[in-house]
């Protein structure tokens, strides 16, 4: 497994892995662009960019999993 965990701009990766993946052309040059405005390498904005939907993913499970409990948030 490949883990990568970012705190600000400084990176610490923990094991490395090989993802080769097909682009239409067009599709990327809309992400070197994306990751330019950030300052970031293509490999950086694409592996932050699975991270954060990782992320959602999980957390909007969660969600739904809490409120399968008959529990709201935020509580009012």
């Amino acid at each position: 497994m490949t883990r990568l965990t970012v705190y600000g701009r400084d990176r610490v990766r923990m094991g490395s892995r090989v993802l080769s993946l097909r682009v239409d052309g067009e599709l990327l040059e809309r992400i070197r662009q994306h990751a330019a405005k950030r300052g970031m390498s293509v490999q950086d904005y694409v592996v932050r960019t699975l991270i954060r939907e990782d992320f959602d993913e999980r957390f909007q499970s969660s969600v739904d999993e809490t409120e399968k409990l008959g529990i709201r948030w935020p509580a009012t």
